[in-house]
């Protein structure tokens, strides 16, 4: 099913939301642009197991994208980067909210000139009070209180057996993202997510 064919995503995120988001969409038929750091999505390195010297873990959420190495702190890989982006009608990305303004690709900057982008932004704890924490699953799993009815009633907190966060937050920001770009549809705008 090619339903995204002709829809290009950039996607600047890591490990395993917005990866697993970007790879439903690539599956769909977008065109899905990966940018990695020069030493790569860190599951890269998430060893063994591995098939063909490559991370399954990497491999699992992966599929169907196009990679490339960016170093953002380059002058001229970041100028690289803009053209990426300017190209797309996607932007996903995973940093700590604030965390991609002195790139320049904020969603306040993407949007003001890329105004039918959609800058679609996943984060463990928002942009309010939270917003310093990382958003690793674990994480959240213990404060959100997942953890204390998961495991043997009277027993200590447990963590969940998969990445429930992560996977949850990957596999609905899609719909999102279609929904938004449906609406750009009728009104010509894009939108943050």
């Amino acid at each position: 099913m090619n339903i995204l064919e002709g829809i290009t995503i950039t996607d600047f995120s890591r490990v395993l939301a917005g990866p697993d988001c970007s790879m439903w969409l690539a599956d769909l038929g977008a065109t899905v642009l990966k940018i990695e750091s020069p030493q790569g999505d860190d599951t890269r390195h998430w060893k063994p197991p591995t098939f063909n010297d490559t991370s399954t873990y990497y491999l699992s959420v992966n599929r169907n994208k196009q990679s490339i190495l960016l170093d953002l702190n380059n002058p001229d890989d970041l100028k690289h980067a803009h053209r990426i982006v300017e190209q797309s009608d996607v932007l996903i990305e995973n940093f700590k909210p604030g965390g991609l303004k002195k790139f320049g690709l904020h969603h306040s900057q993407t949007l003001a000139r890329h105004p039918q982008l959609i800058h679609a932004q996943i984060s463990g704890f928002g942009s309010e009070e939270g917003a310093h924490l990382p958003g690793y699953d674990l994480l959240v799993q213990a404060l959100s209180g997942f953890m204390h009815v998961t495991g043997d009633p009277d027993g200590p907190p447990q963590r969940g057996g998969v990445a429930i966060f992560d996977v949850v937050a990957g596999l609905n920001m899609p719909t999102a993202i279609c929904a938004a770009l449906y609406e750009r549809e009728r009104s010509g705008q894009g939108q943050h997510i």
